[in-house]
């Protein structure tokens, strides 16, 4: 019996394969390497317990065949769902890439988990899909659920259509609403992005937006361990959760003020207009956590102490210091 991960060649799905394994866990992952990487999967390639694929989930054909013949070899129990698009501007600017890699890719994993028998999925889902709501706090019930990204869109849809599958097949769901996650190895995100501005430009480092952008961030050995937690302790046919810091977060201001320290202090920072970095960015929330406090978990990092550490952490990884 093994649990499956897709995306496990990406930031966190590589986490969470690492976990599982050390839990004793058999663990077998697709992923098609568009935003993930075999580096990625190093530390655990020679395991035992782990098998890997390169698989397009979105081409229904070549993802039956592949996932056909894995669960033949050793029936999948699980699958933990983490396949999507990350490049929220990317997405934003072809509406197609989040509709194949974001939507499609649950779909048709749904789809083929009816045909097989596979009773439980844990869904990668994102606070994106509340919108922007401005200073007001939002916990696991707001609404309207109005997202303003085609990332968001397709993350909603997602959630809906595990939602329905839970009526027709599905014996348990979790969907993990995920906020900012930071750490390594690190593929995209601000932290990587104005690391990598640094070394083309190093006395300026040019920030999208005022600065002004408030958001909790959340490390994501704090996310992995949640989800877990959640998977072992949650009771509800179809369980969802805000996962992250119990604080208001940061500012991007902060964030960059903190790279800058880090790499180049003689650095100037040089700020945009306007409290949004991109279009479909949302410039602050207010994200609650309670109903996961209540369950019994609760972060070892607040967003300052997470933001330090990733700091630290993909400062090595970009620059090897």
């Amino acid at each position: 019996m093994s649990v499956f991960i897709t995306g496990v060649a990406g930031f966190i799905g590589c986490n969470l394969a690492s976990e599982l394994l050390a839990k004793g866990r058999i663990v077998a992952g697709f992923d098609n390497l568009c935003r993930g990487s075999r580096v990625n999967l190093t530390e655990i390639s020679s395991h035992p317990n782990f098998s890997f694929e390169v698989v397009d989930l979105s081409d229904i054909d070549a993802y039956r065949h592949a996932l056909h013949d894995l669960h033949r070899r050793q029936p999948v129990t699980e699958v933990w769902h983490l396949a999507a698009n990350s490049d929220i501007p990317a997405g934003t600017a072809d509406p197609h890439i989040d509709y194949r890699d974001t939507f499609m890719t649950t779909f048709n994993t749904l789809v083929l988990m009816r045909e097989l028998g596979i009773p439980v999925i844990a869904f990668a889902s994102s606070s994106a899909i509340y919108g922007d709501h401005g200073d007001r706090p939002l916990n696991e019930d707001s609404g309207p659920l109005l997202p303003i990204s085609n990332y968001g869109a397709m993350k909603l849809a997602a959630e809906a259509a595990i939602s329905a599958a839970c009526e027709s097949h599905l014996e348990a769901a979790y969907l993990f609403r995920f906020p900012n996650v930071i750490g390594v190895p690190a593929t995209h995100g601000v932290i990587q992005d104005f690391m990598r501005k640094l070394r083309e430009t190093p006395g300026n480092l040019d920030v999208l937006g005022d600065g002004s952008q408030q958001k909790g961030y959340l490390h994501v050995t704090d996310l992995v361990d949640a989800m877990l937690f959640i998977r072992e302790t949650a009771t509800d046919k179809l369980s969802y959760f805000n996962i992250g810091a119990s604080d208001k977060g940061v500012t991007v201001r902060y964030i960059a003020e903190t790279v800058r320290a880090h790499v180049a202090p003689e650095a100037t920072l040089s700020f945009g207009q306007g409290n949004k970095g991109w279009v479909g960015d949302v410039p602050k929330f207010t994200y609650l956590t309670e109903k996961l406090s209540l369950l019994g978990w609760n972060p070892r990092l607040g967003s300052e102490q997470a933001i330090r550490r990733a700091v630290k952490e993909i400062a090595r990884q970009e620059f090897g210091s």
